[in-house]
């Protein structure tokens, strides 16, 4: 399997990524595939009841970049062409960090070459996707950011 460089632009996410924001998807940068698709999924292990799914995207092409921003929803088209599965929150699509107030959590961001489309349904679940990787995943790379509640709403100096 294939060591998949992967990066966003940055170590702690930005409010507008998360329930403290916009909630819209960060771009991911993603080196080392040579692969036709790509699949995500982004991940709290922190969570109190246990690890927590906040995102499920493949078919994906793969061209270096999964763009941020990308809209809910079963099948997307603009920026970019993916099926997403159902997250956590019992919704289709991204659903940004949103940790309890006063805790510090780390997000996964776990993306797979693929070298098919996978022939999943839109909104399935994470343990099916994981099934259908395990099976055609070529590579792999995760990186790693923090969030912390308690630091979103921070004052301001005043100027």
């Amino acid at each position: 399997m294939q060591n998949l460089t992967i990066e966003v632009d940055f170590d702690r996410f930005l409010p507008e990524h998360t329930c403290d924001g916009e909630d819209l998807s960060p771009r991911i940068r993603v080196r080392g595939s040579d692969a036709p698709y790509l699949a995500v999924i982004l991940d709290d292990p922190d969570a109190p009841r246990g690890t927590f799914t906040h995102w499920l995207a493949w078919n994906i092409p793969a061209t270096g970049e999964i763009p941020g921003g990308i809209p809910p929803g079963p099948r997307i088209s603009h920026p970019v062409s993916a099926v997403q599965g159902k997250n956590d929150f019992g919704r289709t699509g991204y659903g940004g960090p949103c940790p309890p107030k006063g805790a510090s959590h780390r997000f996964f961001i776990r993306v797979w070459s693929v070298g098919r489309e996978l022939d999943l349904s839109p909104g399935a679940d994470r343990w099916h996707l994981e099934d259908a990787l395990a099976a055609a995943a070529t590579g792999y790379g995760e990186t790693m950011a923090v969030y912390d509640r308690r630091k979103a709403f921070a004052a301001r100096p005043r100027t």
